[in-house]
């Protein structure tokens, strides 16, 4: 081969890798136009410990490998906060360190399926504190609230429901006026039970007859004082208010029956939980017999106890708990679902739920169409101290956040001033934040 074609073949060659170099670059060019900003792999995972409101609250911090780029997210599971915490430190973090922060719907595909057996509390916790810290990430990225992310509001705000409860039916009725007041429409009545602990109110607690010392509970002497309850609540509030009731799931499927249909005159916006998730094929019956609207969902893990209750039209009102479903990603599609089947929202809002899973359920309130109305418990100094841009609420409305993500900053030496335990006082300092037991006089254990 001659010194001139040794010249060609070299330029030729020089020529392709210039070539290659600028295809690569080219293609690079379009890949980040196409995305805006370059792609952030996760750097970190970290878990924020604090209880503010003297309830535990695991919230997720991804952190990436840009500066200044990273999300928080709810991960509640209050009841047993430490186990997911050591979901997220011991199982997410290391399955997640270099992946990219941006394809959050594999992300959570990944983490749904990595443990195999699926669909319990604590992992669905946990990988909704990521899930919701990736869109938290990606609304700061874009520089817009993640409702803008998923279409924009159908609605300004989200129509909330207040707490009103008493030992007595009086007390009940002033607290609800309180709420009128305030602008609420929507208002949720639980009443004690004299001699009794029932749910959602004060009681005596213990019952003299009882063949045990804990806390008792009757599901008949329940149900006659919620009947008059609500007789008194239209007495004296009149029927423009829209009343919410939870059962709690502490009455036997048959009496939930009964129940069902003794409230219709009541014209209820809700009667929420009439039975367990175990016992959701006792719907079925409900719907034929009964008009009252029902609400149902707070204890779901699973796609497979919302789906047919959905997908047959059996409940009014789906009230999963978005942490314990997995994160905004699932909860988005659910009622995306339930959309054509005229089921609406009311995501679960209780105190356990940390400001950033309440910006995510106002998210999906504003951006749903069928949104039906949203559980609302107030923040207190502590937690405003700790968490930073908490959604408002203004004449009985939650407003989301308009800065970019869930507009929620941490105060992490702030968090740090309540840790797990703070404020715990009787069987939650003694079960490290859980739950004991409640018992019928002759000592069965009863659901709550």
């Amino acid at each position: 081969m001659n010194r001139r074609n040794l010249l060609k073949m070299a330029t030729a060659a020089s020529g392709a890798t210039l070539l290659s170099k600028r295809e690569a670059a080219a293609q690079e060019a379009v890949n980040r136009a196409n995305r805006g900003v370059p792609s952030p792999k996760i750097k970190d995972v970290q878990v924020i410990q604090s209880a503010p409101a003297g309830l535990r609250l695991p919230v997720v911090k991804v952190v990436t490998d840009q500066a200044g780029l990273y999300g928080y997210g709810c991960a509640t599971f209050t009841q047993r906060a430490d186990l997911v915490v050591m979901a997220v430190e011991r199982y997410l973090k290391p399955f997640l360190i270099g992946k990219q922060a941006d394809r959050i719907d594999d992300l959570w595909q990944a983490m749904y399926n990595s443990s195999y057996w699926r669909n319990g509390p604590v992992l669905n916790n946990a990988i909704s504190g990521v899930d919701q810290a990736l869109w938290d990430i990606k609304g700061r990225q874009a520089n817009m609230p993640v409702y803008q992310l998923v279409g924009g509001k159908v609605r300004e705000a989200a129509d909330c429901y207040g707490h009103a409860s008493g030992g007595e039916i009086q007390e009940v009725i002033d607290s609800a006026k309180q709420y009128m007041s305030r602008g609420f429409r929507h208002i949720r009545v639980q009443v004690g039970v004299p001699g009794m602990a029932g749910y959602g109110a004060r009681g005596a607690g213990t019952g003299a007859q009882a063949l045990h010392r804990g806390p008792v509970f009757e599901p008949a002497a329940y149900i006659r004082r919620a009947l008059k309850l609500f007789e008194e609540c239209r007495k004296q509030l009149g029927e423009e208010v829209e009343l919410c009731h939870d059962t709690h799931e502490r009455i036997h499927p048959t009496q939930a029956l009964q129940f069902c249909k003794d409230v219709e005159k009541f014209k209820l916006f809700f009667l929420e939980d009439p039975v367990s998730p175990e016992d959701i094929a006792w719907f079925r019956l409900y719907r034929n017999q009964c008009a009252t609207p029902l609400a149902m969902g707070e204890l779901f893990n699973s796609p497979h106890e919302w789906s047919p209750l959905i997908s047959e039209r059996l409940i009014d009102y789906i009230r999963v708990h978005v942490s314990q479903a997995g994160g905004f990603t699932p909860c988005r599609k659910m009622a995306i679902m339930a959309e054509p089947f005229a089921v609406r929202t009311a995501w679960h809002g209780p105190g356990d739920v940390s400001p950033i899973g309440h910006a995510a359920n106002a998210t999906l309130d504003v951006v749903s169409y069928n949104f039906g109305v949203q559980e609302y418990s107030p923040f207190n100094e502590q937690v405003q101290e700790v968490f930073k841009g908490c959604p408002v609420m203004k004449d009985g409305y939650l407003y989301p956040n308009d800065a970019p993500g869930w507009g929620i900053e941490v105060d992490e030496k702030a968090a740090a001033k309540y840790p797990f335990g703070y404020g715990e006082r009787g069987e939650k300092k003694t079960l490290n934040g859980g739950w004991g037991e409640v018992r019928k006089r002759d000592g069965q254990i009863i659901k709550q």
